[in-house]
C-alpha cells in the first residue's frame, strides 16, 4: 500500500517509518534567500494573484525550535554530524542558513536510518545551500558514501546577470548507503551527430551499422567458434555459436560486403543509447507551456524523477519523498510500479498530490494521513486549529485560499475559485457549531464590494433553513453559453467530502489552484534482441 502523510516530515519518520525499509530517498527541501518558495497563483489574467500559501514562512529562522534540532543532532550518537553543525554553527552564528541546516541535519539522520542498506538518496538543491548539505550529508552517510554531484541544466540564460553569470542549474547530491546499492545504468539518446557518424545505413527496417560478427587476430582463436558457414571459415573463429548465427542470418541481420567479409547489422532503435552522465540537460523544466504544468512554482519534470528511480530502484521497491510538494516523486513511482511514501506540511500539497494522482492514475490506491477523511475527523480538525481546517475545506473543492494564506482577519472571505476567463468565486469557511442566516448576507456583501460574480458559504454545520431561503433570494449568475447557477451557495463539509469540487455549481469551471494532471497510460516496454 502506498502512503501520503500529513505532518512534518521529522515526526512522521519516527512514528510511521520503520528502520531499513526504504529503498531510495528523493527530498527537495525548499531554501532559497533570493526566492519565495510560497505557492503562487495565477489570476484569470495569467497574474500573480494575492493569495499565496507560506508554508514555510516560519520555519527556517533560529528559534526554539531550531536550538532543539541542534541539540537532538548533538545527542543523536553520530559524532561526525555533531561536530560538523556544532562547527557550522560557530561559523555562520544562530541565523536563517543556520536554523535550516539543523533542521535538515536532524531530519537527514532519521533519512539515514530508514534507509535500507542496498539505498540510496538524491537531494535537490540549489547553490545557496548546496555547499554546506554536501558537508552534512558526508558527516551522516560517511564521505565514501558521495556518488555523485548530478548538474540539472533546469533553464536558459536569462537576465539575472547584474555583476555574475545567468543562474541556470540546480544541484543534486546523489549518496549510497553502503557499496551494494542497488544501480541501474541510465541510457539517453544518441547525439544526431553520433548517429551520422555512425549509422551511416538503412535498409527497411531502419538505420543500423555494421559490426564485427568475426573473431579478430587480437583476440585470438577460439577452436569451438571455428567452422564453416555459408562457405566462409574465419581463421580464428566467429564471435557467436552456430545456432546463434544461423539464427541471426535467418533475421537477415548479416550482410555480405563485396570483399566477401560478413558483418553484423546493429540497429540503431534496438541500442541503450550513451550512457548518462552527471550532466543533465536534456530533461526540460516545467515551462508555462508544458503539458505537465500543475501550477506549483517549484514543480520538478517526472522525467527527471523517472531517470532517478530507474537508476536507483527496482520495480516494487519502496520510494520516499518527505518534501513532496505537488506530488511529482510519487506520480513517477506510481507510472514506474514502485510503492511509494509521501510527506508534506500544508493541506493544500496533499490535497493537490491527492487529485493529481487520481486524475492520472484512476486505478491508483493509496492511504492518506492525518487529514480528514470522514466528517469526525473534519470536526476535530476544525476545533483544534481553524487556519488548518480552513485550508483543508478549500483544497476539498480545488479551491485557492484567500488572505495570502495568513492567520488574521480574513476579510469576509477566505478564498477563491476561478471560472471561464474572468470569473470569479469567493469563498468563506465556517468550522463552528452555531450558523445562522447572518453568514449569508455577510457573504452578499462580500460578493457585492469584491465585485465577484458567486459567494460559496463551505460549512462544517449544516444551513437553517432561514440561511436557504436567504440564498435562494440572492438570485442566479448567469454567464453566456451555460447554464445559470445560484448567485450564492452553500456546501456543507459532508457534501465536499463526498463530492470534492462537483460539489459546487459553477459555469466554465478552471482549476488555477490544481491544474488536472494527464491520464497516464499503461505502456509496455518493448525488448531488443541481446546480440
Amino acid at each position: 500500500m502506498n502512503h501520503l502523510y500529513y505532518g512534518d516530515n521529522l515526526r512522521v519518520l519516527r512514528d510511521e517509518i520503520r528502520d531499513e525499509s526504504v529503498d531510495l530517498i528523493y527530498l527537495d527541501p525548499p531554501f532559497n534567500s533570493n526566492a519565495s518558495y510560497n505557492v503562487l497563483f495565477k489570476g484569470p489574467a495569467g497574474n500573480e494573484s494575492a493569495a499565496q500559501i507560506e508554508a514555510f514562512d516560519d520555519t527556517w529562522h533560529w528559534t526554539d525550535a531550531a536550538e532543539e534540532a541542534f541539540g537532538e543532532v548533538l545527542r543523536s550518537g553520530n559524532g561526525a554530524a555533531a561536530e560538523m553543525l556544532r562547527a557550522m554553527r560557530s561559523f555562520l552564528g544562530e541565523n536563517d542558513m543556520m536554523a535550516y541546516l539543523a533542521m535538515m541535519a536532524v531530519r537527514l539522520l532519521e533519512l539515514h536510518r530508514v534507509l535500507k542498506p542496498t539505498g540510496s538518496l538524491y537531494l535537490h538543491c540549489d547553490p545557496t545551500a548546496s555547499h554546506y548539505l554536501k558537508i552534512l550529508l558526508d558527516a551522516v552517510f560517511g564521505a565514501r558514501s558521495f556518488r555523485n554531484e548530478i548538474v540539472w541544466k533546469r533553464t536558459t540564460a536569462h537576465s539575472d546577470t547584474k555583476g555574475r553569470f545567468s543562474h541556470e542549474t540546480d544541484i543534486i547530491l546523489f549518496f549510497s548507503k553502503s557499496d551494494e546499492t542497488v544501480w541501474n545504468t541510465p541510457f539517453g539518446p544518441h547525439s544526431e551527430k553520433y548517429i551520422k557518424s555512425h549509422y551511416r545505413h538503412k535498409d527497411a527496417r531502419g538505420l543500423h551499422r555494421h559490426d564485427n560478427i568475426i573473431r579478430s587476430q587480437s583476440m585470438g582463436p577460439r577452436p569451438n567458434l571455428v567452422y564453416e558457414f555459408e562457405g566462409f571459415t574465419p581463421p580464428f573463429g566467429w564471435r557467436v555459436v552456430r545456432d546463434k548465427l544461423e539464427a541471426l542470418a535467418k533475421d537477415d541481420r548479416i550482410y555480405w560486403a563485396r570483399t566477401g567479409t560478413p558483418y553484423l547489422k546493429r540497429y540503431l532503435d534496438e541500442q541503450p543509447g550513451e550512457i548518462v552522465g552527471n550532466l543533465w540537460d536534456d530533461i526540460n523544466p516545467v515551462n508555462s507551456r508544458a503539458q505537465e504544468r500543475l501550477g506549483y512554482p517549484t514543480q520538478k519534470p517526472v522525467a527527471l524523477l523517472e531517470r532517478i528511480l530507474n537508476a536507483s530502484s527496482n520495480p516494487g521497491d519502496v520510494v520516499l519523498d518527505p518534501f513532496c510538494g505537488c506530488g511529482t516523486t510519487v506520480h513517477a513511482a506510481e507510472k514506474l510500479g514502485r510503492n511509494w511514501i509521501g510527506i508534506d506540511v500544508t493541506h493544500l500539497a496533499i490535497g493537490l498530490i491527492e487529485k493529481r494522482l487520481r486524475d492520472a492514475f484512476p486505478k491508483v490506491e493509496f492511504q492518506t494521513h492525518g487529514t480528514p477523511q470522514d466528517f469526525g475527523g473534519a470536526q476535530a480538525l476544525a476545533e483544534a486549529d481553524k487556519h488548518e481546517f480552513e485550508k483543508w475545506a478549500l483544497s476539498l473543492i480545488d479551491a485557492q485560499p484567500g488572505n495570502q494564506g495568513k492567520k488574521g482577519a480574513d476579510g469576509g472571505f477566505d478564498g477563491n475559485k476561478y471560472f471561464g476567463k474572468t470569473g470569479r468565486a469567493v469563498i468563506s469557511v465556517k468550522g463552528g457549531k452555531s450558523v445562522g442566516v447572518g453568514m449569508i448576507r455577510d457573504l452578499d456583501s462580500v460578493v457585492k464590494r469584491l465585485g465577484a460574480d458567486v459567494g460559496i458559504l463551505l460549512t462544517l454545520t449544516p444551513p437553517t433553513r432561514p440561511m436557504v431561503t436567504e440564498a435562494a433570494a440572492a438570485g442566479q449568475f448567469e454567464l453566456e453559453g451555460f447554464q445559470p447557477v445560484p448567485r450564492i451557495q452553500i456546501v456543507t463539509i459532508e457534501e465536499a467530502l463526498a463530492l470534492r469540487d462537483r460539489s459546487v455549481r459553477l459555469p466554465a469551471v478552471r482549476s488555477d489552484t490544481f491544474k488536472k494532471a494527464s491520464r497516464e497510460e499503461d505502456k509496455s516496454a518493448q525488448g531488443s534482441l541481446d546480440l
